[in-house]
């Protein structure tokens, strides 16, 4: 959801919200909030926050007053970077401890509620008294938050799944409490017979703990693994803020001193070893180095930094030492700014009304209605107002959703554990709701597309040389460097020649390649430079290669020995060998495929064309990414987004629906919505098409949910609803529900 402030408003406040049960509780507060002068507020039930546009001088305390006043909690945020105690980071959130508590209370004192009333068999002498002892904390303690939050909706006059569990299982122990106090229940050796025959009572010696401690146990165990699964939302910006380097060596005096990466200061100088993370933002003051750079910018060739030159906090030194001078601390750095972009990503996403609570908010006046009516009908038709009674409980009763509340979690159950077998992890329900109309899949390049890794592709010899000899004398050479290309080219001879020599007289050229001698023959691999200061020129042919290879975005390394250029090697990030098979695939689905990347345009069109991929968006920055998100939805696209790097994160939880290789970042697996742990892009249909089926099948269990307390509605209202139809009903819609979701273990994955 979108908002636009008026002139003279200033984005600014945001708000964490608690107490939410669901989607249109973030509705009411977002109203409530709006409805302040000047104010502009978006209220996201997803990530329990509130993003606020306000005034200037507006005070905050107003907007969490006005909260508070509509039955919510509101606090401030602590600030990214902030401290990570409490709730929010490792330490548990007390709202989902308590629903834990009530889960497993519920559950232990549930279980022989519903034997003793099912099987008549186990009815002992005061069965029915035990059974009000067991159900008791249930229907009171444990269905706590659906009371609370049904008593917030009658307030407000709405009507939510809340209401219909409180009403329902309210009914059902208060007509318990009347039928044992006040009718014959609970006599001695009270049974409930196993008959399911329609026969009119007054109900004074029928008990129902049975429907109020079971909904709400099964309810309970929806909304914990649910709660469970969103207190995820915030951890991609605790990943993120954790990639950076926790010491850092301070030059002080030309002394290095280890410090906490939070006592740096700007201006400090500070040393990166090869393998080290670069500690902040700043600029290089000696050294040359290759600085891996993939997880910000998703540029897959490692960037050649010297004196002079800026780098960015969180990237890898993969080459030699380096002194940079900070220039951005905290807050201020890129890292920092990323970890913003996804929050505000996450927080902008448009919130997803639950299925269950768009029919209750119909169903449960419904419901009332014909209760009233029951009530009315039959004491205008002259029958005792016990009867009446009876009849409009009974309405209540079989509405209670006991299905309803197993439809959902069964098929999300079965649903993502034939997912987790197929490698997909599913986050929960609202990722469901997002891929049916998903029809743009924005691809990222960089270790989705592509293996992420420089990988020796061709070599090129002048006639005469031997290619094997080429490749094992620059493999061995470059076997002694760090650098990523180097390391490329080693491992290709490698795989081609078998075992490589050691080198002598090793020596690394700054920016320009080594040198060496490899079986007392002199070798220089590198730039053309190089070899062009020591006589050694390349031949048309091989220039003409080069210029090819360079043309489509690779990198090329030239060899020479003993006075002579000999060839050229060819690297590059190489396509996976499933890619093209998976864009087909996604095409299939009625999707388009659309290629963004931080690489040049060569190389993007280059893989798009291997892929089959028409659109194409490169040379784009991580807030670039986000912003081509943002502009394919402004056309009206709902738009799913696959990455796998830190650069990817905040586009990941900016798109409707966000799909993460799990070989990838902690961070962008943390931000999406779906993680594809093979790596392999034809899971990423995989998941889209068993997202689609499984709510498929959660949207078909709440219609039969409902479908079997509707059509016993009208017995209820006659009179005749016995506790073994009653039973019998909930545990057929149950078992419907149940049968229906584990039709999803027969899930096939396109790639079997």
């Amino acid at each position: 959801m979108s908002t636009t402030a008026p002139p003279g408003v200033t984005a600014g406040i945001e708000l964490e919200i608690s107490g939410m049960t669901c989607a249109s509780c973030a509705m009411r507060i977002e109203k409530k909030l709006n409805k302040l002068d000047g104010v502009v507020a978006t209220v996201n039930y997803a990530t329990e926050k509130a993003r606020v546009m306000v005034p200037d001088g507006f005070d905050p305390a107003m907007l969490i007053a006005e909260v508070e006043k509509t039955g919510y909690g509101a606090a401030l945020p602590a600030p990214v970077g902030g401290s990570t105690d409490g709730p929010t980071a490792d330490g548990e959130d007390p709202e989902l401890v308590s629903l834990r508590h009530r889960l497993i209370g519920a559950v232990v004192l549930t279980v022989p509620v519903i034997a003793m009333a099912m099987v008549p068999a186990w009815q002992f002498t005061y069965w029915q008294w035990a059974s009000l002892v067991l159900a008791a904390p249930v229907i009171v303690w444990a269905a706590w938050p659906f009371h609370k939050a049904a008593w917030a909706n009658l307030r407000h006059g709405t009507a939510t799944m809340d209401t219909l569990i409180s009403v329902g299982t309210s009914a059902a122990f208060l007509w318990s409490l009347y039928a044992l106090f006040f009718g014959t229940a609970g006599t001695p050796g009270m049974t409930h017979p196993f008959e399911l025959t329609l026969a009119p009572s007054d109900g004074a010696a029928n008990i129902y703990l049975e429907v109020g401690a079971g909904v709400t146990m099964f309810i309970l165990a929806g909304r914990y693994f649910e709660k469970r699964s969103k207190k995820q939302a915030g951890a991609a910006l605790r990943a993120l803020l954790e990639l950076g380097a926790k010491e850092v060596s301070v030059l002080r005096g030309g002394v290095e001193t280890k410090i906490p990466v939070e006592d740096l200061a700007a201006g400090d100088e500070f040393v990166v070893r090869p393998g080290e993370k670069i500690a902040t933002d700043g600029v290089v003051v000696s050294g040359t180095s290759a600085v891996d750079e993939s997880m910000l910018t998703g540029e897959s060739v490692p960037v050649e930094v010297s004196a002079g030159d800026a780098v960015t906090g969180a990237t890898t030194n993969a080459g030699g030492r380096l002194v940079v001078r900070a220039t951005r601390i905290g807050s201020d750095t890129q890292l920092a700014q990323m970890a913003r972009l996804v929050e505000d990503a996450q927080t902008g996403k448009a919130e997803v009304q639950r299925l269950a609570d768009r029919i209750s908010g119909v169903f449960v006046p419904i419901v009332i209605v014909i209760a009233a009516a029951a009530l009315g009908g039959w004491l205008g038709a002259g029958f005792p107002v016990s009867a009446a009674f009876t009849a409009a409980v009974a309405v209540l009763v079989i509405a209670c959703p006991c299905a309803l509340g197993l439809a959902t979690p069964t098929a999300l159950l079965v649903g993502t554990g034939r997912g987790a077998q197929m490698g997909v992890l599913i986050k929960g329900p609202e990722v469901l709701e997002s891929t049916r109309a998903i029809d743009t899949v924005v691809l990222d390049k960089t270790g989705t597309v592509t293996t992420g890794k420089m990988t020796l592709v061709d070599v090129v010899v002048e006639p005469g040389t031997d290619r094997a000899e080429l490749l094992r004398l620059a493999g061995s050479l470059e076997d002694a460097s760090e650098h990523p290309i180097a390391q490329a080219v080693a491992q290709g001879a490698r795989q081609e020649v078998g075992a490589l020599a050691v080198p002598e007289d090793f020596a690394n050229v700054e920016g320009k390649g080594v040198q060496g001698v490899v079986d007392g023959r002199a070798v220089l691999v590198g730039r053309q430079s190089l070899l062009a200061e020591w006589s050694q020129e390349l031949s048309p042919a091989l220039v003409a290669a080069k210029t090819q290879a360079e043309g489509e975005g690779k990198t090329v390394v030239a060899v020479g020995w003993d006075g002579q250029a000999r060839g050229v090697l060819v690297v590059a990030d190489t396509v996976k060998p499933t890619s093209a098979e998976a864009v087909a695939q996604l095409k299939a689905l009625g999707l388009t495929p659309v290629l963004l990347t931080g690489d040049n345009e060569a190389v993007a069109r280059q893989i798009a064309a291997e892929v089959g991929i028409d659109e194409v968006i490169a040379e784009v920055l991580p807030k670039d990414k986000v912003d081509v998100v943002t502009r394919l939805q402004a056309e009206g696209r709902v738009v799913a987004m696959i990455g796998d790097g830190v650069n990817d994160a905040p586009a990941l939880a900016q798109a409707d629906l966000g799909l993460a290789m799990g070989t990838g970042a902690d961070v962008a697996i943390e931000a999406s919505d779906i993680t594809l742990v093979r790596g392999d892009l034809r899971s990423a249909v995989d998941a889209i098409r068993l997202s689609r089926a499984t709510l498929r099948t959660i949207k078909t269990n709440l219609f039969w949910a409902f479908a079997y307390n509707v059509a016993a509605i009208p017995v209820a209202a006659l009179g005749m609803l016995n506790p073994m139809l009653a039973g019998a009903a909930m545990a057929l819609s149950s078992v419907f529900v149940v049968g229906n979701s584990l039709r999803l273990r027969g899930f096939r994955s396109v790639t079997t």
